[in-house]
C-alpha cells in the first residue's frame, strides 16, 4: 500500500469517527424534522374510529365491507441527498490546520452519515470549471465511505469556479426532487439563475466555506497574495491601516452580497469557518429550518 493510499485511508477513518460523534451527539433527531420527503404515502387502509377525518373514508372499501373504512397515508421519510462539491484551488486556502476544503469534506461526511442513519440514497458531484466526477445515489455505509474517499483524495484544480455548470449537470441527471448541498466558498461568477431554478426542483442548500484571513488582513508588512485559481499576483501593504480597511470592507460587501444572491433564490444558506468548531453554526441552522416548518 502506497504512502498516500495510507494517508487517505486514515484521513477517511479520522473523519468517520468525528462525523458519527457529531452525528450522534447533536443532529441524529434534528436531520429527520428539517428536511423532508418527497410527500405522503399510502400505508393502510382501517376501520373507522370515532374522531378520524370522514375526509378519510374509502368510499369503495366501505361500500364493499358494509361499514367505514379510512384511508391512512404516512409521509415518505426517504430522501434522496446530493452533495454538490467546489474542488477549485481556492478551496486548498487556510490559514491554520484546516482548509476551507477540508472543512467542506468534514461538513459533508457528516451529513453524510446523517442521511445514512436515515436509511437515505446519497451521491456526490464534484465541481470546478466543469463537473469532474459525479457519484449517483446509493445507500448504505460503504457508498458513503466511498463518497467521503473520493473527496478526501481529490487534488483542487486551478480554474475558476462555475456554480451554473454544476448546477445545470445536476438538474439533467437528479429527475426525482432532492436534498442537495452546494459546498464552496462561492467566489466566482453569479449563478443566480441556475441557484433559482435547482431550488425550484429541489432543496438547494448553499453551504458557504470562508477562511478569517479572507475577512481580515494582518497587519505583516508587503505581502505577495495570489490568486489560486487564475494565477494573478498583487502586492499588498499590510501595515497600512487604510489597505486593511479597504479589505475588510470589499470582503463584507462580498459575503453580503453571496448571501443576498442565495436569498433571492430562496435558497437557505449554513456559512462555516475553516478554523472554527462549525458545530454551533450546524445547529443553529437546523433550529431555523425547524422553526420555520413547525
Amino acid at each position: 500500500m502506497s504512502t498516500d493510499v495510507a494517508d487517505i485511508l486514515k484521513r477517511v477513518q479520522r473523519i468517520e469517527i468525528v462525523a458519527n460523534r457529531k452525528v450522534d451527539d447533536l443532529l441524529a433527531g434534528q436531520y429527520k424534522s428539517v428536511f423532508r420527503g418527497r410527500g405522503m404515502e399510502f400505508d393502510e387502509v382501517r376501520q373507522y374510529e370515532p374522531g378520524d377525518d370522514i375526509r378519510s373514508i374509502d368510499w369503495n372499501v366501505t361500500a364493499r365491507a358494509g361499514t367505514p373504512f379510512i384511508k391512512r397515508f404516512v409521509e415518505e421519510r426517504e430522501l434522496t441527498v446530493m452533495f454538490a462539491v467546489d474542488v477549485s484551488a481556492s478551496g486548498a486556502f487556510g490559514s491554520a490546520s484546516r482548509s476551507k476544503l477540508d472543512t467542506a469534506v468534514e461538513v459533508a461526511a457528516m451529513l453524510m452519515f446523517s442521511a445514512l442513519k436515515n436509511n437515505d440514497k446519497v451521491g456526490l458531484v464534484t465541481f470546478c470549471d466543469d463537473v469532474v466526477d459525479f457519484y449517483p445515489p446509493r445507500k448504505g455505509k460503504a457508498n458513503v465511505l466511498h463518497l467521503i474517499r473520493e473527496l478526501v483524495a481529490v487534488e483542487p484544480i486551478a480554474r475558476e469556479t462555475n456554480l451554473a455548470a454544476a448546477l445545470d449537470y445536476l438538474g439533467r441527471v437528479q429527475k426525482r426532487r432532492a436534498v442537495v448541498f452546494m459546498l464552496s466558498d462561492f467566489l466566482a461568477p453569479t449563478a443566480q439563475k441556475a441557484l433559482a431554478v435547482c431550488n425550484r426542483r429541489h432543496d438547494l442548500v448553499g453551504i458557504t466555506v470562508t477562511d478569517p484571513r479572507e475577512h481580515e488582513l494582518p497587519d505583516v508588512g508587503f505581502i505577495t497574495l495570489c490568486d489560486a485559481e487564475t494565477g494573478e499576483l498583487v502586492e499588498v501593504d499590510t501595515s497600512s491601516p487604510e489597505v486593511r480597511s479597504l479589505f475588510a470592507r470589499q470582503t463584507a460587501q462580498r459575503s453580503e452580497s453571496i448571501s443576498n444572491q442565495l436569498a433571492k433564490c430562496g435558497v437557505d444558506e449554513l456559512s462555516v469557518h475553516a478554523n472554527e468548531e462549525y458545530l454551533t453554526n450546524v445547529r443553529r441552522f437546523f433550529r431555523m429550518r425547524e422553526k420555520r416548518f413547525r
